[in-house]
């Protein structure tokens, strides 16, 4: 007979931990009489530590791929009892890894005991790295003197002198305080953010990393920030990180040319970024938004740019935009990733002082493959209640009345073939300093979420925890706020909590539905946007084959081509309140349309053309709509008030004609660029 299929999963992995949980007691209770046994005896309960903790590991990571669909019949409180389940394990673990530290440590106590060797601050570092390693306790136990002696060594050659970018004060005992200017020297570089340093008076004591920069004696401070390539280590710690959290890829040496002018700007408000972090108004992570830097070059990562047809490599025709014959419209595009993003919610958010005042709370995604961008860069703003200040929600579904600027699910497309391809998520608040006026844009913590693993499988589409990362996406070991996330040792209880109160990103990949499939595969290969939208995209796409292909007189001729459409859509993705107008207006058309209406692919687009010139046309050429300003309080509520106004007036006139012949209505001077739609010079050339 065939075994019969395990039924319950979950079921199966709670009693696996039971079991795990048993052997961990009966460990403890044994090792507890470690100090009378012989050392043979305590390393073979180090290695059984050893392995139970890989065995706990195994049962959680089998628990986070378990889905409710596995379950064969339904299960009651399932999310609870699977978040019961992963508190066990990770409880098992803590106790697991506190044993191996506390055998290891007496181990550790005699070999020093015939070394005579005084390296209490090394030693302690020394044992925290090994417990992580399945073979460190071989080399504790054996008291091997040189090995000893080589990584005092190591760590000596690893000394190196940095300069301090700003005053730093000790925020509690072991910290070092010095001031802007100082030269430091580094002792040892840990990974959490807080080097060991000692300064010219011989004081040692733990320094945040992001106050530092590499000190050459021969060249101004000004100069080390542009020498990319001066020095191995420096070049090794700006470009490269790795994110374990989202199995991010190893960040690579920046080749792209927009990082130049990205790292011009960002130096120039370096000053004052440090001046707030001096003040304490801002978390020692935060930075200049780099996504932000990018946005303001120019149209290269914008939408607008990627929306539009792209040319092959002879400029002879379009590669991504053909004419299907058979169907009538254009043909549909496949590419490698195509699915939809989730934002949820970011929690325990650093909160900034009183001296600035934040303007907008937001996200700002795109595709990345740890060097750089690939797509257009999309921005979501977030939610932010003072009930729950350190808390960022977004609206996982917009429909009806509310902004596609709060909207939390995103397509996202992509036919690039690097194997480190993943999205990039940067956190930023825009605000304004109280004391000057001054504005600015400001990065709270970053990740990367990699979409495909070291195989080249795509990862599974499932909700993920992501912590962020403080800096920039081009450097690496910085804590957004690393008073908080270095207090991550000590015992399970303060671990647990630790790890709460680390800042954190929580998103869910979402697989396409067949319907939602073939919708996306009517967009460019790369583009990043908001799923409310997308239908509207489609139609620009379609109307946009129509008149390149199939109804040009000749596929020779580049001749200016006269449509309003063509020439003005891409103006509403840099104006998302408009696009919510034109959203609006078509909703409402759509309802009014026959089931057999909406099946004739024709007469939609002759609808949506109707409803374009009626909505959207007279409201970008009016002098009452203010020009679009990003997180512009009062800007956006006379924009706002503006649209509603219009959408009225039409509505009850049915139609705008009356709004646009009544001597109130003031437009802006006619401009032949409202009316020609100029391809060669709003096509993307092909990269090769």
């Amino acid at each position: 007979m065939l075994a019969r299929r395990p039924r319950d999963p979950l079921q199966a992995l709670r009693r696996r931990g039971q079991e795990l949980k048993q052997q961990v007691d009966s460990l403890v209770t044994e090792s507890q009489l470690t100090g009378a046994l012989e050392p043979s005896k305590r390393r073979d309960i180090y290695q059984r530590c050893i392995q139970l903790k890989q065995a706990v590991d195994e049962n959680k990571n089998a628990l986070q791929k378990l889905n409710k669909a596995d379950e064969a019949a339904p299960v009651g409180n399932y999310e609870q009892r699977k978040e019961e389940e992963h508190s066990l394990l990770e409880k098992l673990a803590c106790q697991l890894q506190e044993l191996a530290v506390g055998i290891s440590r007496k181990d550790t106590l005699k070999v020093e005991a015939h070394s005579d060797k005084e390296e209490d601050d090394t030693t302690e570092d020394d044992e925290d790295e090994e417990t992580e390693e399945t073979g460190g306790e071989e080399e504790e136990s054996e008291g091997d003197e040189e090995g000893m002696q080589e990584q005092a060594s190591w760590k000596q050659a690893e000394t190196v002198t940095y300069i301090a970018l700003g005053d730093f004060a000790a925020q509690q005992a072991g910290d070092l305080t010095f001031k802007k200017g100082d030269i430091l020297h580094i002792i040892e570089k840990k990974p959490d953010g807080w080097w060991l340093a000692k300064d010219a008076e011989g004081a040692e004591g733990l320094i945040p990393r992001t106050y530092l920069e590499p000190y050459n004696k021969e060249d101004k401070l000004e100069s080390s920030e542009d020498s990319e390539e001066g020095g191995e280590e420096d070049g090794e710690e700006d470009a490269e990180v790795v994110d374990e959290t989202a199995g991010g890829a190893q960040m690579k040496q920046r080749t792209d040319s927009h990082w130049t002018a990205v790292r011009k700007a960002i130096s120039e408000q370096i000053n004052t970024v440090d001046v707030l972090a001096t003040m304490g108004a801002i978390p020692a992570g935060f930075r200049p938004s780099t996504l932000s830097q990018l946005l303001d070059e120019g149209n290269q990562f914008r939408a607008s740019y990627f929306l539009q047809p792209e040319l092959t490599t002879s400029q002879l025709s379009f590669r991504d935009l053909m004419w299907d014959a058979k169907a009538g419209t254009i043909m549909s595009r496949p590419s490698r990733v195509s699915l939809i993003l989730t934002l949820w919610s970011c929690k325990m958010i650093p909160l900034p002082g009183t001296s600035i005042q934040v303007l907008s709370r937001h996200i700002r995604l795109c595709l990345f493959d740890g060097s750089k961008v690939l797509s257009n860069i999309h921005t979501v703003r977030a939610v932010w209640q003072p009930k729950k200040p350190k808390t960022w929600t977004f609206s996982p579904q917009v429909t009806g009345i509310l902004p596609c600027l709060l909207d939390g699910d995103c397509f996202i497309r992509s036919n690039s073939s690097t194997p480190d391809l993943g999205i990039l998520f940067e956190l930023g608040i825009s605000y304004i300093r109280n004391s000057t006026g001054e504005r600015g844009e400001l990065s709270c913590g970053w990740v990367f979420l990699k979409l495909f693993d070291a195989s080249g499988v795509p990862i599974p589409a499932k909700t993920y925890e992501l912590f962020l990362n403080g800096g920039t996406p081009y450097e690496k070991g910085v804590e957004v706020d690393p008073s908080v996330s270095r207090r991550a040792q000590g015992s399970v209880f303060r671990q647990m909590i630790s790890v709460r109160r680390q800042p954190q990103l929580l998103v869910k990949l979402r697989s396409l539905n067949r319907r939602s499939r073939a919708m996306l595969s009517l967009l460019p290969e790369t583009l990043v946007g908001s799923m409310c939208s997308a239908h509207l995209l489609i139609f620009y796409r379609q109307i946009l084959g129509d008149v390149l292909l199939r109804d040009r007189t000749s596929l020779q001729s580049a001749d200016l081509i006269s449509h309003p459409v063509l020439a003005t859509f891409p103006l509403l993705l840099e104006q998302p309140d408009v696009m919510d107008a034109l959203r609006s207006s078509w909703a409402e058309k759509e309802s009014t349309l026959k089931r057999s209406e909406k099946r004739d692919k024709e007469l939609l687009k002759a609808e949506f053309l109707l409803v374009y010139h009626d909505c959207v046309l007279p409201l970008l050429h009016s002098t009452l709509l203010p020009p679009f300003r990003w997180a512009e309080e009062e800007t956006e509520a006379a924009r706002w008030k503006a649209i509603a106004d219009f959408l009225r007036q039409s509505r009850e006139n049915e139609g705008s004609l009356k709004a646009l012949l009544s001597p109130d209505g003031v437009h802006k001077p006619f401009d032949l660029s409202e009316q020609t739609y100029d391809f060669l010079g709003e096509i993307r050339k092909n990269s090769g």
